[in-house]
Formats: structure tokens, C-alpha cells, sequence
């Protein structure tokens, strides 16, 4: 174990001397460089280093030089560099004793590829503003000074005499696997569990709607019969059209609480069904067949009833809506 670690420690001392001795290499090589000029306008373009490797940041700078009265237009950010990554970039402008401006742009990039690379030509921009010099060429806004273009080559990462051939280090694949009658079991166990896991949904959302359409059924009809009894009591004219407003209440009544057809039947047809339905006790039967008795001998035999025979019809309504409102009121009457 201690020549293991003595080892480590040998080779992390060659591996960081060897970094070492690149980093200290590349800051101690000369930028690459180029210098253009036009007239008045000088440009240099640097940069470092010169022979980076892939995952290298590469320092990118442009400087402008320009006799005093010369106004510079320097290139727009990123301009013709679209190739490589910005990781950063400055800008500046200073004036030397004899007063010539200088500009610089610096830019960190970052190669997105190994092999031979170019820093491609910038173009710089100025305006001759100097006594007796023409500002621009002849239907020009400015003149025009382009940069040399810069070559360089970025180092691959792989160690030197590394094979380039890719090679499939799992070897060749297997027939596909069929898949066993045990994996097709539990699959249509699956889509059985899932099919009873629809079924009770369903069931459950049934019932829950109909508990909840019977509960409010007591609310619906009640607030129709407190409207109709705050209404002033109808006259010989109006009393068919409030008996026939007030049978309607009564009959959505029991078909949203009973289940029970009840506007699609006649009256005969209704009292034989009454007969035969489990939730409805003989009390609420007769109060019923009564209630819809008088209802029809004005509705159809054009019956007036007096003002009493109106009252009567209403508490008939009032006493079944109150007497069915709840299971617990049915239950007992049962009994």
C-alpha cells in the first residue's frame, strides 16, 4: 500500500509539472500578430496563445491607432467572429501625449473545435476630419481599413498516439429478447386492474351524483314553493296556470329526489307507479294522490276552488316536500 501511494504521488507530480510547464509555455510564447494600416489609421491585431489546445480561452485584441482629428469607427461587438464562442469582451479609448486616439477591443474566446483555425479580417472605420483632407472617399461615408487575418491551429485533447478508430466496447448486441408468457400475465393483470379500477370510478362518481342530486332536490323545490306562496293568491283566471305551476313543482320534486317519471306520466299512471316504489310510504302515497287529485279537477275539469281548497293544496305540497327531505324522514315514516 505505501509503494501504491508513493507511486500516485510520483505520477500527480508528473502530471502537474507537465501542466505547469504547458501553462508557463504558453504565457512566455509570443501572441500571434499582424499590423494594417491606411493613411492616418494603423491596426494590430494580437492573439494568445498561439498554439492553444481545445477547451483553451483564446485572448482576442484589436488596437487602433489614429492621428489627432481622425474620428474612429471601431467594428461592432462580435462582428465576423460568429465562429467561436464569447466568453467576454472590454472596450476602450485612451489618448497618447501627441494626441493620437487609441482603441482597443479585447475578446475572450473559447474554439469550439480542434484542427486549423482563423481569426477572420476586421474591418475598422474612420472619418479624416484633419485641415485639407477630404473626410471620406467620393460617395462614401468613411474609409475603410480591414485587419490581416490570423491562422493558427487548435490542439486536439487527446494524449499523443491515441487512436482516432471507434471501437464498440460492449461488443456486438444479442437477438432481442422475446418477452415471457409471466410478462404477458402481468400485463393483462394490469389492464384487468385497471379496467376494475374504472368500473368502481365510475360507480362511485354515479352514486355520489345522485346522493347530491336527491340533497339538493329538497333546496330546488322549496325555494320554487316559498316564491309561489309570497305571490298574491291567484285569481278565477289564473287558477289553472297555478295549479299547473304547482303540480310542476311537485312532480321535479320526485323525480330529482325519487327517481320517479313523473311529467311524462298521467296522473292514473303516476299513482299505480307510487304503488311500487320502495321509498315512498303509504302516508306519502295518499297525501300525494290527493294533492294531485285536486290539482287535475282544476286543470282539467275546470274545477274553481274556493280559497280554502287553495290553501290546502299548498300545505299538502309544503307537509310532502318537509316530510321527504331527508332519507332519515323516510326511514322513520317506514317504520
Amino acid at each position: 500500500m505505501r509503494v501504491c501511494g508513493v507511486t500516485a504521488l510520483v505520477l500527480a507530480g508528473i502530471l502537474l509539472g507537465a501542466g505547469v510547464s504547458r501553462a508557463d509555455d504558453a504565457r512566455e510564447a509570443k501572441p500571434l500578430e499582424a499590423t494594417s494600416e491606411a493613411g492616418p489609421v494603423r491596426a494590430t491585431v494580437r492573439l494568445s496563445p498561439p498554439a492553444p489546445a481545445i477547451g483553451d480561452p483564446l485572448g482576442l485584441e484589436l488596437e487602433v491607432q489614429a492621428e489627432p482629428d481622425v474620428e474612429l469607427l471601431m467594428p461592432e461587438f462580435g462582428d465576423a467572429l460568429d465562429r467561436f464562442t464569447i466568453v467576454d469582451f472590454t472596450q476602450s479609448e485612451t489618448a497618447d501625449d501627441e494626441g493620437r486616439t487609441i482603441s482597443r477591443q479585447r475578446y475572450t474566446l473559447a474554439p469550439s473545435r480542434s484542427g486549423a483555425q482563423m481569426i477572420p479580417q476586421l474591418l475598422v472605420e474612420f472619418v479624416d476630419r484633419r485641415a485639407g483632407r477630404d473626410p471620406a472617399p467620393e460617395g462614401e461615408d468613411a474609409y475603410e481599413l480591414l485587419t490581416a487575418a490570423l491562422e493558427f491551429e487548435v490542439a486536439a485533447a487527446l494524449p499523443e498516439g491515441a487512436s482516432l478508430e471507434l471501437r464498440d466496447p460492449l461488443g456486438k448486441l444479442g437477438a432481442r429478447e422475446i418477452p415471457g408468457r409471466y410478462r404477458t400475465l402481468w400485463l393483462l393483470a394490469a389492464l384487468a386492474a385497471l379496467a376494475v379500477c374504472a368500473y368502481l370510478g365510475i360507480r362511485v362518481a354515479t352514486v355520489w351524483r345522485t346522493r347530491s342530486l336527491r340533497r339538493s332536490a329538497y333546496d330546488v323545490a322549496k325555494a320554487d314553493l316559498d316564491a309561489l306562496l309570497m305571490a298574491p293568491r291567484p285569481g278565477e283566471r289564473d287558477m289553472d296556470a297555478f295549479f299547473v305551476q304547482l303540480s310542476g313543482i311537485v312532480r321535479r320534486y320526485l323525480e330529482n329526489r325519487f327517481g320517479l317519471r313523473s311529467p311524462e306520466l298521467t296522473t292514473e299512471e303516476f299513482v299505480e307507479e307510487l304503488a311500487h316504489s320502495p321509498d315512498l310510504v303509504r302516508s306519502h302515497q295518499r297525501l300525494l294522490r290527493e294533492f294531485l287529485s285536486r290539482a287535475d279537477l282544476v286543470k282539467f275539469a275546470h274545477v274553481v276552488p274556493d280559497p280554502a281548497d287553495v290553501e290546502l293544496s299548498l300545505e299538502s305540497a309544503r307537509s310532502f316536500l318537509e316530510a321527504t327531505r331527508s332519507e332519515a324522514n323516510v326511514e322513520r315514516a317506514s317504520v
